[in-house]
């Protein structure tokens, strides 16, 4: 395992120049020999070639490849076909790698030999004062703190699962990931696309580790820093983003049949105490946890029109 070779890839599209830099040089600064890995720049239908802008002669095995097709899937997918490494590393373009990120990551499966996928936790850096109201959901923009290292092989523990942001996996995931997505419309519709917030393809693929007996975890000693612009702590976005969660996680469920009681569950009527209850419950939030309440609802009400039709195929 000490000389497995390293896929590091990025999938961007329209980079922010700034946030792409500092996720570069975060690559540079790295302890673990660039002789053992490579570094792959995903370009996903930017409006500028990123190969006529990204100066990476300071790697010797560093590549910009051009995905058309849009979407943070295809061009994943497009990683995993052209990665040479056993191991492959996700991380996004407004990522900053501690030093030591790509050296303990690469140590993780030794130590632990049963995992499939691992990765950090990761803080934020604010371009803006985040408001109070705003501080329990920044879960959503995957800035959640960790005390103690999780891992398990069970579904559904959430502090075990890795986020796509710095998610390490072994190459026969990632394969067995792109043979279960590639010619699957729903699955291929996950995560981002364009303006599109749909989301949880990193948690589809981190469960294919789960599929093939792996086991899953996350480490207090993987850290890095995810760069938030503006733009992403505003009302509209943060409601836009709760949608497209609640929209996404119960697909991905379901694609495991792990949502197979929740169609009944939520057929069932409400009686009219229970609902009093509910509208009394909605009518105390302040008027942005209400937002994203209504966003929430909308989104899984769409899931599950979504996971009918799986269901009557």
């Amino acid at each position: 395992m000490n000389a497995t070779k390293l896929s590091v890839i990025i999938c961007t599209y329209n980079p922010r120049k700034d946030y792409m830099q500092r996720t570069l040089d975060s690559i540079k600064k790295q302890d673990y020999p660039q002789s053992k890995f490579e570094l792959l720049i995903i370009d996903n239908a930017s409006k500028e070639n990123l190969k006529d802008t990204l100066d990476l002669t300071w790697h010797s095995n560093a590549q910009v490849i051009r995905e058309n097709k849009l979407g943070l899937t295809p061009a994943r997918l497009r990683g995993i076909k052209e990665a040479q490494g056993e191991i492959i590393l996700f991380i996004d373009d407004d990522n900053v790698l501690n030093e030591d990120y790509l050296s303990i990551g690469m140590k993780i499966p030794i130590e632990n030999p049963s995992l499939g996928s691992w990765g950090g936790r990761l803080k934020g850096e604010f371009e803006a004062e985040v408001p109070p109201q705003y501080q329990k959901y920044l879960w959503m923009l995957a800035v959640i703190d960790q005390d103690r290292d999780y891992w398990s092989n069970v579904y559904g523990l959430d502090n075990c699962m890795p986020t796509g942001a710095g998610m390490f996996l072994r190459k026969e995931v990632a394969i067995d990931y792109l043979h279960k997505v590639q010619n699957d419309p729903i699955r291929l519709s996950l995560d981002r696309k364009g303006n599109s917030l749909s989301s949880c393809g990193d948690i589809d693929m981190a469960r294919c580790a789960l599929d093939l007996g792996y086991g899953i975890g996350t480490f207090v000693s993987l850290k890095f820093t995810h760069l938030i612009p503006e733009g992403r702590l505003k009302e509209e976005y943060l409601v836009k983003l709760a949608s497209a969660n609640a929209y996404s996680k119960p697909i991905v469920d379901a694609l495991r049949k792990e949502t197979k009681n929740i169609i009944p569950r939520l057929k069932k009527p409400r009686t009219i105490d229970k609902g009093k209850r509910i509208l009394k419950n909605l009518l105390s939030y302040e008027s942005f946890e209400s937002k994203i309440f209504a966003a929430q609802q909308d989104g899984l009400k769409k899931a599950l029109e979504v996971i009918r039709g799986m269901e009557a195929v």
